[in-house]
């Protein structure tokens, strides 16, 4: 099955590494320890965004669902992919024996090319509404992520947030900058509110 661009995105955002931290139950520090670093008082920070699809809870927890339905996706298309071969092949036998006649032939086909439309028709519906789910979750989850990024600096006196990411455009970051533990702490404290809005 073919995966669109969107979806390959949704993958990657939603990657976990497997880690038991999420059911670790502890208030961990979420104050921002970023050093003025200019003359003028410019407080700036950042945080490792492959980082935070590991350390934050609620991304962990929907990379895992996500990852269920894709299994359970490609176990039925296997199953169905699989009948609709055990099928032709039985009829290529009736039919290699000579116990078709010609309108059983015609209505063997016809059979046949009605299955693999199905077969067709539910990879690209059920992959479309997983992806669709996916990705609106993410859009809800992207949302939120901007205001807590905003509250988190606000609430920690920071002017400048960035996200770190591979291939992204800033070369370095001094790690003193660093608020990735922290920030995935303070992420963590307020995961009931993105549940809520994805569960309305």
């Amino acid at each position: 099955m073919k995966y669109t661009a969107l979806f390959a995105l949704a993958l990657i955002i939603f990657t976990s590494c497997g880690d038991d931290s999420a059911k670790k139950v502890k208030e961990e520090d979420t104050t921002a320890k970023v050093e003025v670093k200019n003359s003028n008082g410019l407080k700036i920070a950042f945080y490792y965004q492959d980082s935070i699809a590991r350390k934050f809870n609620y991304l962990r927890m929907e990379d895992s669902l996500l990852q269920v339905q894709q299994v359970a996706f490609q176990n039925e298309v296997k199953r169905r992919s699989e009948s609709l071969q055990n099928y032709v092949v039985q009829q290529q036998r009736k039919a290699e024996g000579g116990l078709l006649s010609q309108n059983e032939t015609l209505l063997v086909q016809q059979n046949i090319q009605q299955k693999e439309a199905d077969l067709m028709r539910y990879q690209q519906t059920r992959g479309r509404e997983i992806e669709t789910r996916a990705m609106e979750k993410l859009s809800v989850i992207g949302k939120k992520l901007k205001k807590f990024s905003e509250d988190y600096s606000k609430e920690n006196d920071i002017d400048i947030l960035y996200i770190q990411a591979d291939g992204g455009q800033l070369a370095f970051i001094n790690p003193s900058m660093d608020v990735t533990n922290e920030f995935s702490a303070y992420l963590n404290k307020r995961q009931s509110e993105i549940e809520s809005d994805i569960s309305k």
